[in-house]
């Protein structure tokens, strides 16, 4: 098979922005949708199970050897805009702070919300990523994806897809996101969406950890409140199992801040929920996707 190249025995630390993770029997980082589809045909020919990654943030892998193949997708960075409609087609791996810049410098209105959304297109899609009510399935118009079963490749079309708050499909079934195709306002000012642009992002960073490793947000806000209120209301910024804190900036956010690893961050969102369970009454359900553990 052709254009098949993969490495052995990764640590997945480095492909996460909380820098936690295990080993990856085989690791591969395809860089266009050719080489991630013969990877996924590769991978099922071969019995090996396999899983995707994009950015490796909302991730925390368990400290343990992963057999199978895990391919990241962040090479696969193409980006196919038609100004005059508005249609944009990306693949999997685009991040989406590049496409919001990108967006903004083409007069696309619309985007200007993701650039302080430290995820891909595919892992966004995937986890149903958003900023408040905002979220990329507005903008979606259909996802090309490939079944890692019987290897058929589809486009779906939106009204095809179940998106729920901070969930879709590609969460359960066979389906891995190869492409996707967004719709934005075309002819918008470029002058007053790159400004739009840079204010979003400074109230990201004013307001969250960036500077340190995170999963981005750990918790699913409940219905008609907050998480990190919640978590901040009973007194739990700053409070920390081994390496793994709760960040002072925002409730919302654990931090990496001294060597950390999986089992200290599992058992802080434990704690975390317990205790918001047996004071507010709330059950604050993982933003977060876990990969290697037995989670409920």
């Amino acid at each position: 098979m052709k254009n098949i190249t993969f490495k052995e025995k990764i640590n997945l630390s480095n492909y996460t922005t909380i820098k936690v993770g295990g080993f990856a029997e085989y690791f591969s980082k395809p860089n266009n949708t050719d080489e991630f589809i013969n990877l996924i045909n590769w991978a099922s020919l071969n019995n090996q199970k396999c899983r995707i990654i994009g950015a490796g943030s909302n991730l925390l892998i368990n400290n343990i050897f992963l057999k199978g193949l895990t391919i990241c997708t962040k090479k696969m960075r193409s980006i196919k805009i038609e100004s005059h409609s508005g249609i944009v087609e990306v693949e999997a791996g685009v991040m989406l702070p590049t496409m919001s810049n990108i967006l903004a410098k083409k007069g696309l209105q619309g985007g200007e919300w993701t650039v302080g959304i430290p995820g891909t297109v595919g892992g966004s899609i995937c986890m149903n990523a958003g900023s408040k009510q905002l979220s990329l399935a507005n903008n979606l118009l259909s996802v090309r994806v490939i079944d890692t079963k019987t290897l058929k490749i589809s486009e779906i079309e939106k009204k095809d897809i179940n998106f729920q708050y901070r969930f879709s499909p590609f969460q359960q079934n066979n389906l891995m996101i190869i492409s996707a195709k967004l719709l934005f306002e075309p002819k918008g000012n470029i002058e007053q969406l790159l400004e739009t642009t840079q204010k979003n992002l400074k109230k990201k960073t004013d307001t969250q950890p960036y500077h340190l490793p995170s999963f981005g947000s750990v918790f699913k806000n409940p219905t008609n409140n907050y998480a990190g209120k919640l978590i901040e209301e009973l007194g739990l910024k700053g409070f920390k199992i081994g390496g793994a804190e709760i960040s002072t900036m925002h409730g919302n956010f654990i931090v990496n801040n001294s060597f950390a690893n999986s089992k200290d961050i599992l058992d802080l969102i434990t704690v975390i929920q317990q205790k918001v369970l047996q004071k507010k009454g709330i059950f604050l359900e993982p933003e977060v996707r876990m990969i290697g553990f037995d989670y409920p």
